[in-house]
C-alpha cells in the first residue's frame, strides 16, 4: 500500500485521452514506406520546432529498439535515429552493448517512433546488419567532440564502480584529445542498418478506432499494404 493508491490523478485506469478525428487511408499513402516515413518524420520535425507547448515533438528522431537474446529475453531501450534512406534506418551504438550483443544473436529488431504529440507511432521490423567502417566513420566525424570522447570514455552496458570512474575515464582523454584534434573512431563503435521487412504506420482515432496501415515487403521486391484492426 503507496500513498497514491487511492490518488485518482494517479491512476493510469483512469488516465484517458481522446485522439484525433482525421485518419489515415490507403489512397494517401506513399508507394515506398521509407517515403511514408519521410513525409511523417517532416511533421513531427516541424512540430519538433514549436518547443515545449502543446502539440509539441520532443526528439523526432528518438526511437525505442527492441532487441532479443539467445535466451529469448527481449530488452528496449531509446536510441536516436541518425540516417534513413530505401536501404533502412541507421543507428549507432558501441559493438559490445546488450543491443549489439542480442542482434550477433539474433538480428531481428523492431524500431518505434512514438510520436504521442501528433497521435501517432511507427513500427519498423526488419534485419540489423552493421554498416562498412568508412560509413562509420563519415558520421563520427560529425559528431560533437565531446560525444567523440564518450564513445571512448563508456563501456557501454558494463557496470561501471561509480560516477567518478566515469568523469576520470573522461577528462583522460580529454587532456589527450583536446578540442580541434582529431579523434580517432573506437574499433568496437559503429553503426547498424535495419533492413525494414515490415512498417506499420498508426494514426490515433477517436474512440480507440485507431488507423493502422503496414507495408510488408514481398518476394519481388515491392510492398503490399495491410489495414490491421485497432
Amino acid at each position: 500500500m503507496t500513498d497514491h493508491d487511492h490518488d485518482p490523478v494517479l491512476d493510469p485506469a483512469l488516465m484517458r485521452k481522446q485522439y484525433r478525428a482525421e485518419g489515415l487511408d490507403e489512397t494517401e499513402l506513399a508507394e515506398h514506406p521509407v517515403e511514408q516515413f519521410a513525409r511523417w518524420f517532416r511533421q513531427a520535425a516541424k512540430a519538433a520546432g514549436q518547443g515545449a507547448g502543446q502539440g509539441a515533438v520532443y526528439e523526432p528522431n528518438a526511437m525505442v529498439v527492441s532487441t532479443v537474446d539467445a535466451a529469448g529475453r527481449p530488452s528496449s531501450r531509446t536510441v536516436l535515429l541518425k540516417q534513413f534512406d530505401e536501404r533502412g534506418f541507421v543507428f549507432y551504438t558501441n559493438y559490445e552493448s546488450r543491443k549489439a550483443r542480442d542482434l550477433a544473436e539474433n538480428a531481428y529488431v523492431s524500431l518505434l517512433f512514438p510520436w504521442h504529440a501528433l497521435a501517432r507511432q511507427v513500427v519498423v521490423s526488419g534485419v540489423a546488419r552493421r554498416t562498412g567502417r568508412d560509413e562509420t566513420a563519415a558520421y563520427f566525424r560529425t559528431r560533437p567532440h565531446g560525444s567523440q570522447l564518450g564513445a571512448w570514455a563508456s563501456a557501454q552496458s558494463t557496470v561501471v564502480a561509480s560516477r567518478v570512474e566515469l568523469d576520470v575515464a573522461y577528462a583522460e582523454l580529454a587532456a589527450r584529445y583536446p578540442e580541434g584534434e582529431q579523434v580517432p573512431v573506437p574499433p568496437n563503435w559503429g553503426g547498424f542498418r535495419v533492413e525494414p521487412q515490415a512498417v506499420e504506420f498508426w494514426q490515433g482515432r477517436e474512440n480507440r478506432l485507431h488507423d493502422r496501415l503496414r507495408y510488408v515487403a514481398t518476394p519481388g521486391g515491392g510492398w503490399r499494404v495491410e489495414r490491421l484492426s485497432p
